[in-house]
């Protein structure tokens, strides 16, 4: 049978890793949090526990993961509402829109904030077009769906890897 021994360095480490992996998962719904970021950094604090066995190519393959999803996030949004012949507006009027779901609507209005902030802007930029301003709203909602669950995705493979790696 082999021997388990964990230091307070460890600990600290594990309760790191916790933490961060947890902000970082919350982080994939709730926007202006570096959610993929987040979960790396709890991946890099258990590398250096004793009992993990996550390896240096893992670490460093999710890290190339991280970067890239950060990129594609960053650019989903813009690219779909630009698909919708969507306004600078639009864009903003969704990320207004799911700051003001956070705080309003909880899990729902972080949902419906994007759309309903896209369609108000797009209104606001153009008054008299209703359906262009419809249209961006369902691809502003697409675009943040799309983000949110590739970062959802990539977040649950980083904290599932760290998990397995403790038990390898």
């Amino acid at each position: 049978m082999a021997s388990f021994s964990i230091t307070p360095l460890d600990i600290l480490l594990i309760v790191l890793t916790v933490l961060l992996m947890g902000i970082g998962i919350i982080g994939c719904i709730i926007p202006g949090i570096a959610a993929t970021p987040l979960c790396w950094g709890g991946m890099l604090a258990s590398y250096f526990v004793d009992e993990c066995k996550l390896s240096l190519t893992t670490l460093i393959v999710c890290g190339v993961i991280t970067v890239t999803v950060e990129v594609l996030d960053t650019f989903v949004p813009a690219f779909f509402t630009g698909k919708a012949g969507g306004s600078k507006a639009g864009s903003i009027g969704a990320i207004v829109g799911t700051f003001v779901g956070l705080f309003l609507g909880g899990f729902i209005g972080i949902i419906l904030g994007p759309f309903f902030g896209a369609f108000i802007g797009e209104l606001i930029h153009d008054s008299s077009d209703f359906s262009r301003a419809l249209n961006s709203a369902v691809f502003a909602f697409l675009g943040f769906i799309t983000g949110t669950g590739l970062r959802l995705i990539v977040a649950c493979a980083f904290v599932i890897a760290t998990v397995r790696a403790y038990f390898a």
